[in-house]
């Protein structure tokens, strides 16, 4: 299955990336008369899909990492979801893991997710976040504690990191996180990431130096990273997770936190996450993830970034929950997010599915949004390929 993938996925590799596409081979590379070479064409896998299998692409719903949860099950074999999130904790270390991924794996088929594989991710940053521990698997320091190291270093812990995920067959890290909090001074003000240690640094330079040393090592081991949370999740002082109304009336278009992610996604493949906080000198009127202001015309048109956006949580995140679940799930698509993360509350999935199926149904502005959000996931599912 992962050679006929591998091969189908070669028409959508162009569509998505955090680096340019290669330039297409000089006809003169070929020995055979122009007029004897006949153009092959090139398989499109998006269209190989059904409306229903491509909105199921939009969308990662999340699991115990040690035991498969029904909602989660069902989400991928009667609604076509294409990627999985591992969350809770564990010290069974990849031994715990990798028989769960193995029975959502084992959905995968041509009536399910289209034959295309899932993406299984964790958020394995180290410190107070790390999903997997225990045997074969490293106590991973915290962020603050990773940058004290030469990026080398850091690049090649990483990489071990990664190859410990690879073996759990996890294929996707939700880290390095981006965020640049304020002061070391003011660290515990910011209760999402500066309270945490999750944060490399406080300022530009240093946090893209080693979030991008943790992201190569990851890639370096196979594994896809994600930068998150933009445009910035350390100035607030609030958690979305946990309160509502989050405003952030600092980062603005301008701001060295927006300004780190055109190094780091330059550096090769990667998602971006998109945080919930509202941003009032960018769009005051809604999250983040739900903005067309931030994720279309600033991290897509201004920042130049091509590949797969997604969301931070969107079902149980109480930033987000005097919203409709549907709602939230429409209007992140709208806005220009390729993946929906339901990480925490799996039972909110089928609520968001149904409500953007329906809408691809009907509006056919919305379905070619959900084809091309379908394009770039399949790409960069394909990234090692």
């Amino acid at each position: 299955m992962r050679h006929t993938w591998a091969v189908l996925a070669v028409g959508v590799l162009a569509l998505s990336g955090c680096t340019s596409a290669a330039p297409a081979p000089s006809p003169t590379a070929s020995h055979a008369p122009t007029s004897a070479r006949t153009p092959t064409p090139t398989p499109d896998p998006v269209s190989a899909l059904t409306l229903e299998q491509e909105v199921g692409q939009l969308f990662m719903v999340g699991t115990g990492v040690t035991s498969a949860m029904p909602e989660t099950l069902s989400a991928v074999s009667d609604r076509h979801v294409g990627s999985i999130f591992l969350h809770g904790r564990t010290r069974g270390g990849a031994g715990a893991v990798a028989p769960v991924v193995a029975q959502f794996s084992a959905l995968v088929a041509p009536q399910t997710t289209g034959g295309i594989p899932l993406w299984v991710a964790t958020d394995q940053e180290g410190g107070e976040v790390q999903v997997i521990r225990g045997p074969g698997v490293d106590d991973i320091p915290y962020a603050i504690r990773q940058a004290d190291d030469p990026a080398s270093v850091l690049q090649r812990n990483a990489r071990h990191w990664g190859e410990q995920l690879a073996a759990a067959s996890v294929d996707m890290n939700l880290a390095p996180v981006a965020d640049i909090v304020t002061s070391h001074d003011t660290r515990f003000d910011n209760p999402p990431i500066g309270a945490l240690g999750r944060q490399y640094g406080y300022d530009a330079r240093t946090v893209s130096t080693a979030a991008g040393a943790f992201a190569d090592g990851m890639r370096a081991a196979g594994i896809l990273p994600t930068f998150k949370h933009f445009p910035g999740l350390g100035r607030v002082s609030a958690n979305t997770d946990t309160a509502a109304n989050v405003v952030d009336d600092v980062i603005g278009v301008d701001s060295p936190d927006v300004a780190a992610y055109r190094g780091l996604i330059a550096a090769g493949p990667c998602v971006v996450m998109i945080s919930t906080a509202v941003y009032s000198r960018i769009d005051g009127a809604s999250p983040a993830a739900l903005s067309s202001a931030v994720v279309t015309g600033l991290l897509r048109e201004q920042v130049g970034f091509t590949g797969v956006v997604m969301t931070d949580d969107l079902s149980a995140a109480a930033q987000v929950q005097a919203i409709p679940p549907g709602d939230r799930a429409v209007r992140a698509i709208e806005a220009g997010v390729d993946l929906v993360l339901v990480s925490a509350d799996p039972s909110v999935l089928p609520a968001m599915y149904d409500a953007a199926l329906a809408r691809a149904q009907s509006d056919p502005a919305f379905a070619l949004q959900v084809e091309a959000a379908a394009a770039r996931v399949l790409a960069a599912k394909s990234w090692r390929d």
